[in-house]
């Protein structure tokens, strides 16, 4: 069994209701995530987050508030690994690095489409909402991000006003 954990960036972004971003995976019933992918290679944790979720939902108009320097790991279960295994992957689970963005745009602008079409809905939630339909081995990640971030989210909101 490998030991081997893939860099992942996440990017949580929220708009001027205190709401977060989630998105339906495709094929996942009732599996709503903030959008993630893998760092490249020299790649920061700040660009990888703005480049995943751009090529997840076509958001460009945020502005960035914090990044964690520290991962979050959570291992896969073993029908993940074993689909990665076909594909020729050997990962135990991710280590994410979340990023916090507001968003200044308009939803005119999210574009479930723009790369390769990771969800098929989107929504503007609470932190609840999304720590109770994440899938089961990520539930304690979003607990724990939520519980970072969410003081962020109130803190950053209290200065627009």
């Amino acid at each position: 069994m490998s030991n081997n954990y893939r860099r992942c960036a996440g990017a949580i972004v929220f708009n001027k209701e205190g709401r977060v971003f989630l998105g339906k995976r495709i094929g996942v019933d009732g599996a709503w995530q903030f959008p993630q992918g893998g760092i490249e290679d020299g790649e920061s944790i700040e660009k990888a987050s703005q480049r995943e979720l751009f090529e997840e939902t076509g958001i460009s108009s945020v502005t960035l508030i914090h990044s964690e320097t520290t991962p979050i790991r959570y291992s896969f279960p073993k029908i993940i690994k074993e689909n990665l295994a076909k594909k020729g992957r050997d990962f135990a689970g991710q280590d994410i690095f979340f990023s916090l963005f507001y968003f200044n745009g308009n939803d005119d602008e999210i574009n479930l489409l723009a790369d390769e079409q990771e969800f098929d809905e989107y929504k503007w939630e609470s932190f609840d909402f999304a720590i109770n339909n994440i899938i089961d081995f990520k539930k304690d990640v979003y607990v724990s991000i939520a519980n970072k971030f969410a003081p962020l989210i109130s803190q950053y909101l209290k200065h627009l006003t």
